[in-house]
């Protein structure tokens, strides 16, 4: 499970370049020399780690009411479909994606962390990565897809602090070579992440059909 939480938060640093990689490149560190750099990106991400960890408590929590009530496999099956029906989003018309109440929250959710823009300290960071790990990112979605499965409180939520601790190579490397990391190739990352997310949809429809395949479809 761990495992499987840091190879997806791997794969999801590319497009995390390519998404978030604006922010971490603007975050408020001193660059008085690398190790201040890098201090201050630990600590930024750490505030991603806490959030992505606490969603995972969640939706955890929410996937033991499934398992609970005998419907695990029921659960894989409709989340892979939920992942295939998001892929196809995108190209529906925008009036119909218009929800007033999530793009309000959205926007109260970047103006806090524009507001944090403006300080410089530890805390600081730390508040921006937190935050920053509420925005809106596909990967994050299917992560949390991959925490409901687990059916379990704990270890959705380790599940989720694998996935972030997975992502913190790439993001470290783009703070501190920030001047290297070109729109081109961030766009490039940006557009591998339906793949990703198609083939994650497929195995977990797979994984709730019970066709006894070991490891990818159990009885």
């Amino acid at each position: 499970m761990l495992l499987a939480g840091l190879s997806l938060g791997f794969l999801g640093s590319f497009h995390c370049v390519g998404m978030c990689g604006p922010i971490a490149l603007a975050i408020p560190v001193s660059r008085t020399s690398r190790f201040s750099v890098l201090w201050g990106t630990l600590i930024y991400n750490i505030g991603r780690v806490i959030a992505y960890s606490l969603m995972g408590l969640l939706f955890g929590l929410l996937g033991r009411g499934f398992v609970l009530a005998g419907w695990q496999n029921t659960l894989s099956v409709a989340l892979g479909i939920f992942l295939l029906l998001a892929l196809a989003l995108p190209l529906l018309p925008k009036r119909y994606l218009h929800f007033p109440i999530l793009i309000r929250a959205l926007e109260e959710l970047k103006s806090s962390i524009r507001i944090l823009f403006g300080k410089s300290s530890p805390y600081t960071l730390l508040s921006i990565g937190f935050l920053n790990g509420f925005l809106p990112c596909g990967f994050v979605y299917l992560a949390v897809t991959g925490a409901l499965a687990t059916g379990d409180v704990l270890n959705g939520m380790l599940f989720m602090a694998a996935f972030g601790a997975g992502t913190l190579p790439a993001m470290t490397v783009v703070t501190l070579f920030r001047e290297r990391m070109g729109l081109r190739f961030r766009t490039y990352v940006r557009k591998s992440v339906p793949v990703f997310v198609g083939i994650m949809a497929l195995m977990l429809i797979l994984r709730g059909l019970n066709l006894g395949i070991p490891y990818l479809s159990p009885q």
